[in-house]
């Protein structure tokens, strides 16, 4: 009986198990909305300031400025106060900036025919290249040119309304390589007073080929008619080391990924966030462009912040965004958009929880709402809760019937077998009384119980003679010659 009701027990609480899903509210995989909040867009510049010291004739100074683009691209926001970590060719550059000034100072004021780059050119007129040549740098007691170069990094965050002056920020630490992470942190302002959205780091990238995964980043300075576009992806088994990094490729062969993702980079994605279809949390970063894209793994990140001494945190506008987003995918759009809400509090401008905020109000109180009581019908994939549990019911029922029934035909095969008991021949003087001694049956289970028996019939010469079982103590009849009790033989 006891393994019977374990069983159906045990059944029971698989069929509610089964049912769990239809109440489950984990957050759903490959979803991107973690990180978009803290993507940004990142553009770095060199401001030059160069004086040119013109003595061929009169001795004449020269003074100008030029900002020169270093590089533009993608950021995550790795902790509230501003720490971002990007490519470190997006904010350094392997040209000399002091070159290209040089040679936009000279051609302004000799009149003369060089190109605006950062190559290092000759002239035709001996002296004016000899000045030309003592301008471009390093600098020496004869130079012609004092260059003054300081770096200046923008990061736009993705808010709406767009900020068209961006936050200023400070290189921390650059990496060994320009295809290596870099690490800045915001000199000025943060938005918010708890901070910045922040996206969170993975703890490996994961091994399985064709593992999907997903890139997110700017086109652009932020702006109304562009926002941070999304694409999907796919990693190669394995990585080719540290220096050429994790490839894509597309497991069915539609799409050839190396040269998407590359000509993305080209467009802004250089330094932008790999997802992870699994918890949508960061894996790693693009690099690369042209024909080629590949990703530099999360591992490298978590380096770099370490060596930076910046450490990757999540804030109170993160745990906000993140409750509300669990009750957005769960199809919970009353709370979801109270939740939504909640987070602009904390972080206005947010536009991807003002983006499903607008969604959830749509959906409030309608039959795609899971938190409305009057819902006409459970969503496609929700399965009723209420069959489940009646047909437990039904077997446990079932499960305990059929025991009962087992027991009732097992128990004759438990009750104790006793001995019959011998007949004796009534003596003449005596005549036999069946009721003067009956047989008892009693369970070992019971509590002892002296059953009273009756006294056999005598006559008036004849005197009672009792008899006790030498085992038990039991009373015996005069013609027992085993105890009805115990069932041992009467000691002659």
């Amino acid at each position: 009986m006891a393994r019977l009701t374990a069983l159906a027990g045990g059944l029971a609480v698989a069929l509610v198990l089964l049912a769990a899903p239809a109440m489950a509210h984990n957050h759903p995989s490959g979803i991107t909305d973690l990180v978009t909040p803290a993507v940004v867009r990142v553009e770095a510049t060199a401001h030059v300031d160069i004086t040119l010291l013109d003595h061929i004739g009169e001795l004449v100074h020269v003074e100008r400025s030029y900002d020169v683009p270093i590089g533009s691209g993608t950021g995550i926001v790795i902790n509230p106060e501003g720490g971002i970590v990007t490519l470190t060719r997006v904010v350094k550059t392997d040209r000399d900036v002091a070159v290209y000034a040089a040679n936009r100072v000279f051609a302004e004021h000799h009149k003369v025919k060089i190109p605006a780059d950062f190559a290092r050119h000759k002239l035709k007129d001996d002296v004016l290249n000899h000045h030309l040549q003592e301008c471009y740098p390093p600098k020496t007691p004869t130079a012609t040119c004092i260059i003054n170069v300081t770096t200046n990094i923008t990061v736009f965050p993705n808010v709406s309304p767009a900020d068209p002056k961006g936050l200023k920020a400070d290189l921390v630490k650059a990496g060994d390589t320009l295809d290596s992470p870099a690490v800045l942190t915001l000199s000025g302002r943060v938005l918010g007073s708890l901070g910045m959205p922040t996206a969170p780091l993975a703890d490996k990238v994961p091994d399985a080929a064709g593992s999907p995964t997903n890139v997110a980043g700017f086109l652009g300075r932020p702006a109304p008619n562009l926002p941070f576009t999304v694409d999907i992806a796919h990693l190669r088994q394995g990585g080719g080391g540290d220096s050429q990094g994790r490839q894509f490729a597309d497991p069915e062969k539609k799409v050839d990924e190396p040269v998407k993702l590359g000509k993305l980079i080209d467009e802004g994605f250089l330094g932008a966030p790999v997802i992870g279809d699994k918890d949508g949390h960061v894996v790693g970063m693009l690099f690369g462009g042209g024909q080629d894209g590949r990703m530099i793994g999360v591992r490298e990140i978590t380096a770099a912040l370490a060596k930076a001494g910046v450490a990757p945190r999540r804030g109170a506008i993160d745990s906000a965004f993140e409750a509300a987003l669990t009750r957005y995918h769960t199809k919970y759009y009353t709370e979801a958009a109270s939740g939504f809400q909640r987070v602009l509090e904390l972080y206005p401008g947010n536009v991807v929880a003002a983006g499903l905020l607008k969604i959830s109000l749509q959906k409030r109180g309608t039959a795609e709402d899971a938190g409305t009581k009057g819902a006409v019908s459970p969503t496609p994939r929700s399965l009723p809760l209420w069959p489940f549990i009646v047909a437990a019911a039904v077997l446990l029922v079932a499960a305990l019937v059929g025991a009962f029934l087992l027991w009732r035909r097992r128990a004759p095969e438990e009750r104790v077998e006793e001995p019959p008991a011998p007949v004796a021949t009534a003596s003449p003087q005596q005549p036999f009384d069946e009721g003067a001694n009956p047989t008892v049956v009693v369970r070992r289970s019971q509590p002892f119980q002296v059953v009273p028996r009756q006294q056999p019939l005598m006559t008036a010469n004849e005197q009672p003679s009792v008899k006790y079982c030498t085992e038990c103590g039991m009373r015996l009849g005069p013609a027992h010659r085993f105890c009805g009790y115990c069932g041992h033989p009467i000691e002659t």
